[in-house]
């Protein structure tokens, strides 16, 4: 099949010709994201590969469907941006990767985590200023701490229990709660996990359900001096409220590798430009915040499932046999 790849970077080149054994498919690279401008690239392309900043939104979808597109073949788990109602108006396939590399992004949250508590990140610049004083960066034993986990699908559970190795007891939110979390993860309501959590880590899909779970009001029943992790959605926390909340104490570390407005700023070098986006920057000013830019997933082992995967829901909707990760259009969501 030809396939039009969007948003993509030297390392998705790589990985995916890798994948391609054989050049069964004819794969053409665009560094762009995926809009109602860029749309027209993908013409008489069977079959579009996306990321998860590209827009997959009816206009665009009309569009790649009028130009030949029968197929939408996603390099991500989430689907939030894509118009599942449309495209199955359109008879278009969406299909995912549903499962990567777990322990990557479980991994990268409990490097936050460790990074936030003993400011290691802040120590590192005054090292190389040559100032060794230790004020300012005092943190606290991990053990016998409470670690709330709110979603413990794969990756959630993973890192509930590499906390739990830690020495920590771990609380968890699911309204699916997993049989496997059982031997070291207690599910509570989620009232209850924001007044006993130490630390709160979200591994939570975005839904109508968790857009702005963590609002003003989830704050204030938060205990003094919470460490917020988020490396699942950037919409599941609002920015306004966390800023109110580490202005006023009550959020004393967040570690973020989302970020509800990320789309016109992560994957991106914006180090020649002015940002205007003023609530990122605003965080950006925070002692006792630590972002990156969306890389929790960003190893070598994820890369590789992630390519052979989209490769092979490819050859899946070509020869129709063999296993299509197909992402269904619910009607009643």
């Amino acid at each position: 099949m030809r396939v039009a790849v969007f948003s993509a970077k030297p390392y998705d080149q790589t990985f995916l010709t890798r994948a391609n054994s054989a050049n069964r498919h004819e794969l053409s690279f665009f560094d762009v994201r995926l809009s109602v401008d860029t749309a027209p690239l993908a013409k008489r392309f069977e079959a579009v590969c996306a990321f998860v900043n590209d827009h997959l939104y009816a206009d665009v979808l009309e569009q790649l469907h009028a130009s030949g597109t029968r197929l939408v073949a996603l390099r991500s788990a989430g689907f939030n941006h894509v118009d599942l109602a449309a495209a199955e108006r359109l008879g278009i396939t969406v299909v995912r990767v549903p499962a990567y590399s777990p322990h990557a992004v479980a991994e990268h949250a409990v490097a936050l985590v460790m990074s936030l508590n003993r400011m290691t990140y802040r120590a590192y610049n005054r090292v190389r200023e040559g100032n060794f004083a230790l004020d300012g960066l005092l943190g606290f034993d991990l053990f016998g701490k409470t670690v709330g986990v709110i979603g413990t699908g794969n990756i959630g559970l993973i890192f509930a229990n590499i906390m739990h190795g830690f020495g920590c007891r771990v609380v968890a939110s699911d309204p699916f709660p997993n049989p496997n979390a059982e031997p070291f993860v207690e599910y509570v309501p989620l009232a209850s996990l924001y007044a006993q959590a130490d630390i709160i880590s979200l591994h939570c899909p975005l839904t109508p359900d968790t857009d702005h779970l963590i609002n003003a009001d989830a704050i204030a029943q938060m205990k003094q001096g919470v460490m917020l992790i988020n490396t699942g959605r950037g919409r599941v926390v609002d920015t306004q409220a966390v800023i109110a909340g580490l202005k006023s104490g009550h959020i004393g570390r967040l570690g973020l590798d989302v970020y509800e407005e990320e789309e016109q700023l992560f994957f991106e070098d914006l180090s020649y430009k002015v940002i205007d986006d003023d609530q990122f920057m605003r965080l950006t000013t925070f002692h006792n915040v630590l972002i990156t830019g969306h890389q929790a997933f960003f190893t070598a082992e994820a890369l590789t499932n992630i390519a052979e995967t989209t490769l092979a829901n490819i050859d899946a909707f070509e020869s129709g046999t063999g296993t299509l990760h197909r992402v269904v259009y619910d009607k009643q969501t």
